[in-house]
């Protein structure tokens, strides 16, 4: 090893007295912390119980993709004479998983809201299995997203191209299970689910949201559809849409919790980038097309273009002339 630049630099190298002068202070800084978690008015989990493991609930995720997509996502071959195999041991995995995750956060509901025992440890099994069960249909239902995914876009050369690479796939099939678990009634885990493929994708679907088959997310970096949405059949939705709620005010939490809030979306509608809905009243009719970075907070009847004017352009020559073109007439 060369040590010439310790030789050359002596005060670069870091001496046992000042090391141990700092870590010293250690001990004291962790009393501090730990004294810390017994403020009410911080959030902790330092109990017996556990509760969710969000590293656990990415694994279920990575499995459950590997159950949707057979042969896509798997780590080895998959043929017909080990499918039976391999299917057995990746179910068998994400029921475990499942089960104990699903468990986790039902307990934790019921001993930090002091709810009625409800048997957390057998409805996580229940869960678990009946998710398993709905999987064939929830694949069914995302062969529908991907068909009407590549009949919409040019760009894309194959179904595989899709579901290898496109990030609404990822995101809607993310959801769809995390939505099944929210109508099952779990807690925190369907949101977990959620929040991880917005971490990975841009695109951000709250589990409640209601969405019908055929839907398509073009790009999808920035799109936030809220709680209560309600969204029709063959629905395409391009980057930077918001379907959101309307203002609230600050503790609108208890209020507004549960209510409609967010807009309705009808059948075969196309909300073009940027354009932001808004208003648990707001419905836009089936075959509407919603231009891009229109501001809509009233409905709109069915078979309707909305669009924004046409804006007004400035051009500025290098000599300092100004031209104002409208975007249309440049």
């Amino acid at each position: 090893m060369d040590t010439r630049h310790d030789k050359e630099n002596p005060a670069c190298k870091v001496s046992i007295e000042t090391l141990t002068h700092f870590r010293s202070q250690l001990p004291g800084v962790v009393e501090k912390i730990i004294d810390n978690c017994n403020d009410g008015q911080c959030y902790t989990h330092v109990d017996y119980e556990p509760i969710p493991s969000r590293q656990c609930v990415v694994e279920s995720i990575d499995l459950l993709r590997e159950i949707m997509f057979p042969g896509y996502f798997c780590h080895g071959k998959l043929d017909p004479m080990n499918l039976r195999y391999s299917m057995g041991q990746t179910v068998a995995a994400l029921f475990d998983t499942l089960a104990e995750q699903i468990c986790h956060s039902i307990r934790h509901d019921c001993l930090r809201y002091q709810l009625a025992c409800t048997d957390c440890e057998d409805r996580g099994f229940q869960v678990a299995l009946s998710l398993l069960e709905d999987i064939p249909d929830l694949r069914r239902i995302l062969a529908t997203d991907v068909q009407a995914t590549f009949e919409g876009d040019p760009a894309a050369k194959s179904h595989d191209e899709i579901i290898f690479s496109y990030p609404g796939i990822f995101a809607i099939m993310v959801y769809r299970v995390a939505h099944r678990l929210y109508e099952m009634g779990v807690p925190l885990l369907p949101r977990i689910m959620t929040e991880h493929a917005h971490s990975v994708t841009g695109i951000d679907i709250h589990p409640g949201a209601q969405i019908g088959e055929r839907f398509v997310i073009d790009h999808g970096t920035g799109i936030v559809i809220g709680e209560t949405t309600v969204i029709g059949k063959n629905v395409r939705i391009y980057q930077g849409v918001t379907v959101g709620a309307l203002s609230l005010p600050r503790d609108a939490g208890e209020e507004f919790r549960g209510k409609k809030r967010h807009p309705t979306i009808e059948d075969d509608v196309i909300v073009y980038s940027g354009a932001t809905i808004l208003g648990g009243e707001t419905k836009i009719g089936a075959r509407s097309v919603i231009g891009g970075n229109v501001w809509i907070t009233e409905s709109v009847p069915p078979d309707n273009t909305v669009v924004m004017e046409a804006p007004k352009l400035i051009y500025k020559s290098k000599g300092g002339q100004t031209i104002g073109k409208s975007l249309k007439s440049a």
